[in-house]
């Protein structure tokens, strides 16, 4: 009795399966050169065979049979070995990097958090920080602004919003009414989403915007503003804790720490598209409507 699970092609049928370019394939036994002398199929082989029968026991056409021919005839795909994640080892680079931050920062008053930032080792932008860039203004004011990561000249003056996108913000917030040096009624504190400055221009890392996280959420707790003003992308990214894009959030209103937050362009980059200053005055009426209803 034949092997049903062989499947024989004739002259005619490899002929239309060569002018195709189907190269017809048959798995031959170890112990044997030809696959009428084949004992027993291994398990490939009559995964194989099968699949090519398919066709003649279900008296398809001719075209289907071909089809199942070429099917059959592709190599499966090798799947490589999954290899482990080296957990261990980013740990390891982790510790080395940075020491963990100071005990009971989600606690402390303006002095001793000013002074935890400044001397923070928690992640390697300490390494080429001049000065940590804390936050300046009135400490009980209604408004809060929240920039990006200091840049260099931030970095050596040990303040946020300075040089020309500093002169655009103090312009800003004079239009509304309010003054960084104001105490009081007018009054504004300004801080930055990170402490220390990253080297050489480049953005900063997750790892590092979730390090600094809690000096920021002291910061907002300490001052109780009844409104926040997000300015730039990694601020609002690190705040809101979303991969959004920041023209995508403008003309909401969120909330962090049950505070009203208001998304808007940072002056850097309001100095780099004029075009969006228009948008910008507009995120500031957005912020005092939030402010007026409170």
């Amino acid at each position: 009795m034949s092997d049903p699970t062989r499947f024989d092609l004739n002259e005619r049928q490899r002929a239309m399966l060569a002018e195709m370019g189907v190269r017809v394939w048959w798995p031959q036994h170890a112990d044997s050169a030809a696959p009428q002398d084949m004992p027993q199929a291994t398990a490939q082989g009559t995964t194989q065979a099968a699949v090519l029968a398919e066709p003649v026991a279900q008296k398809t056409s001719p075209s289907q049979a071909t089809a199942g021919l070429v099917a059959a005839s592709r190599p499966k795909p090798v799947t490589p070995p999954m290899r482990p994640a080296p957990v261990v080892k980013i740990q390891a680079v982790e510790e080395l990097r940075g020491k963990p931050l100071a005990a009971g920062v989600e606690a402390m008053d303006w002095g001793p958090l000013a002074d935890a930032a400044a001397t923070c080792q928690a992640c390697e932008l300490c390494d080429q920080r001049k000065n940590s860039v804390f936050g300046v203004g009135d400490v009980q004011a209604d408004w809060m602004v929240i920039g990006e990561p200091p840049s260099e000249e931030e970095d050596a003056d040990g303040e946020p919003f300075v040089g020309p996108s500093g002169k655009l913000l103090d312009n800003m917030l004079k239009a509304i009414g309010l003054s960084r040096k104001a105490q009081g009624q007018g009054g504004v504190y300004i801080t930055n989403v990170l402490k220390c400055r990253p080297p050489a221009r480049r953005n900063p890392s997750l790892q590092e915007l979730s390090t600094c996280a809690p000096y920021l959420a002291r910061q907002v707790a300490l001052v109780q503003p009844k409104v926040i003003l997000l300015m730039g992308r990694f601020a609002m990214q690190s705040v809101l804790q979303t991969s959004e894009p920041l023209g995508k959030l403008r003309g909401q209103v969120h909330t962090y720490q049950g505070v009203p937050v208001v998304v808007t362009y940072h002056p850097a980059s309001l100095l780099r598209t004029p075009a969006d200053k228009a948008k910008a005055w507009a995120d500031l009426v957005l912020a005092l409507s939030v402010l007026g209803t409170r």
